[in-house]
């Protein structure tokens, strides 16, 4: 016989589960925008980011004053500043030192600018249509691994010594990553909007423009990012080759006398403009796409 639940009897209340330390410290509360399920804020990332340079800074300030590496192989940072200070007032190979900072910049963001041209709106086109794909798809996964310098000689035997081989070499660095992240942006848009759109009486061009576009917004804007670090990084192999002004030019020139100081100080401009330019397209991604990430 079943024991029958006596009426005069009150139930008895469930204890509460005590919760783990994963669910404490998990814990879905955003104090703040971008802070979600303990994950840090921009403040933390930006104290962090600030404490790993001035750690770098005193790591390397510390095996130079203490002679573990010789200057010729590391100089200190004050002797960095140092060149920095003096290139800056007197410029280097008799060419001021801002004048080097605007032809590298105006090459690296030429050949952006060229390939995102191009690049967005063909990856836009190899995603949505399967015979476009099949068509640009072998070339440019094709060239997209060789390194630049394999096909430097090939652009100087086209175009020349002048600039147009210089900027075709960096456009075609940054080409690749670009339409590979515009076509990879395609598939985020759910086919249920299209088919929607469709039934709405929306043209193909209506359908692209206003559905397709925003879902590929976050991936283009990625593929941008990566690509233009590739165009920096080709920038010194396209200064090899009978270039007078830039700062791949300093530093190359500078690493043929030995002068670590200079290569560093010109390694360190390239990396704080590239890393300006990074911030600046973050600070798009949060105005343009501020879905990104929270769905």
């Amino acid at each position: 016989m079943t024991a029958r639940p006596d009426p005069a009897r009150p139930d008895p209340v469930p204890r509460p589960r005590r919760k783990g330390l994963f669910s404490r410290l998990t814990k879905a509360r955003a104090t703040r925008p971008g802070e979600t399920y303990g994950v840090p804020g921009q403040g933390d990332s930006l104290l962090l980011s600030l404490a790993s340079i001035a750690g770098i800074l005193f790591v390397w300030w510390l095996v130079t004053s203490m002679g573990w590496i010789k200057p010729l192989f590391l100089p200190g940072p004050g002797a960095v500043a140092r060149k920095f200070l003096d290139i800056w007032q007197n410029g280097f190979t008799n060419t001021p030192f801002l004048e080097h900072v605007a032809v590298s910049t105006a090459r690296v963001f030429g050949a952006f600018l060229l390939a995102c041209l191009i690049g967005i709106p063909l990856g836009l086109a190899m995603g949505m249509s399967p015979v476009i794909r099949g068509i640009f798809d072998p070339p440019i996964e094709f060239y997209r691994p060789i390194p630049p310098l394999a096909y430097l000689p090939l652009m100087i035997i086209w175009f020349g010594i002048g600039e147009t081989s210089k900027v075709t070499l960096i456009f075609l660095s940054v080409l690749a990553p670009v339409a590979l992240g515009a076509r990879a942006g395609v598939k985020s848009a759910a086919i249920e909007q299209i088919h929607a759109a469709y039934s709405f009486g929306a043209s193909r061009w209506q359908v692209m423009r206003q559905v397709i576009l925003p879902a590929a917004l976050p991936e283009i804007l990625t593929a941008m990012r990566i690509g233009i670090g590739f165009g920096w990084t080709t920038l010194v192999a396209a200064e090899m080759v009978a270039a007078t002004e830039g700062l791949g030019y300093m530093v190359l020139s500078a690493s043929q006398f030995l002068q670590t100081s200079t290569v560093i100080m010109g390694i360190i401009v390239i990396a704080a403009i590239a890393y300006a330019f990074d911030l600046l397209m973050r600070a798009v991604e949060r105005k343009v796409v501020p879905w990104k990430g929270r769905m």
